[in-house]
């Protein structure tokens, strides 16, 4: 099962993290979907409720909601200010002029 986390990981979540890093208005996207995960799995944390994976015969246990809705609100914080409130300072040229070189 660890191998397919991990193909999984490099193979869907690096490509991610890339349009994460170069467009704004995705990380405004995951900012709110982040959000909602994070409320989500704290509903499940208070009201004690295990999660069954698909599949399988394993349940997430409600401590396990807790931690990944702990994780996913940081998350949230950090999209949040990436995606809503930083703004990148336009690049200079190295002459100084500000000028797009030809």
């Amino acid at each position: 099962m660890l191998p397919y986390l991990v193909a999984a990981i490099i193979l869907i979540g690096l490509p991610t993290l890339s349009v994460a890093v170069r467009y704004r208005e995705y990380r405004k996207f995951l900012a709110g979907a982040f959000f909602v995960s994070s409320g989500m799995q704290f509903y499940f944390y208070l009201a004690k409720i295990p999660i069954p994976l698909i599949w399988t015969g394993a349940v997430q246990p409600p401590e396990l909601s807790a931690a990944r809705g702990t994780i996913h609100f940081v998350l949230f914080l950090v999209c949040l200010y990436f995606g809503w409130f930083f703004r990148a300072k336009p690049r200079a040229n190295e002459d100084g002029s500000g000028s797009p070189a030809c």
